[in-house]
């Protein structure tokens, strides 16, 4: 039986993640390393394995991701999306409970950027009358 392989892309905040699903039996790498190694905290995971759980295909795929950039949260969200995208790529059938459970919307939300003359986005320097 030859590996069939579906890619998705998955996009949150800085982070870009590359994600690769193949037939398998459940092996989860991220770059270079386990899922368990490269997300320490249980919600990151559960965040980024929601797509499978969702669909219930956890030992039906192998996970190969290459993420880049951001921090762990949106790295997690990236990875999300690029699971979700890889298995709407997968089966038409999931696209529409993915659609459902909001698993294909890319989200949006940046951090908005520092203005000049305050402290940050919206906290103004403390003020003095006198």
């Amino acid at each position: 039986m030859s590996k069939v392989q579906y890619y998705g892309t998955g996009r949150r905040k800085e982070a870009v993640a590359r994600v690769y699903l193949r037939t398998g039996t459940g092996r989860m790498i991220i770059n270079d390393r386990s899922l368990e190694e490269y997300f320490p905290r249980g919600t990151y995971r559960m965040i980024a394995l929601q797509a499978l759980e969702l669909t219930n295909t956890f030992q039906k795929f192998d996970l190969y991701a290459n993420v880049r950039g951001g921090g762990l949260s949106g790295q997690a969200g990236a990875v999300q999306l690029g699971i979700a995208r890889a298995l709407a790529r997968a089966n038409d059938d999931f696209r529409s409970l993915l659609r459902k459970a909001g698993l294909l919307t890319r989200d949006s939300r940046m951090v908005e950027r520092k203005k000049p003359g305050q402290k940050g986005a919206r906290r103004r320097f403390q003020f003095s009358k006198r």
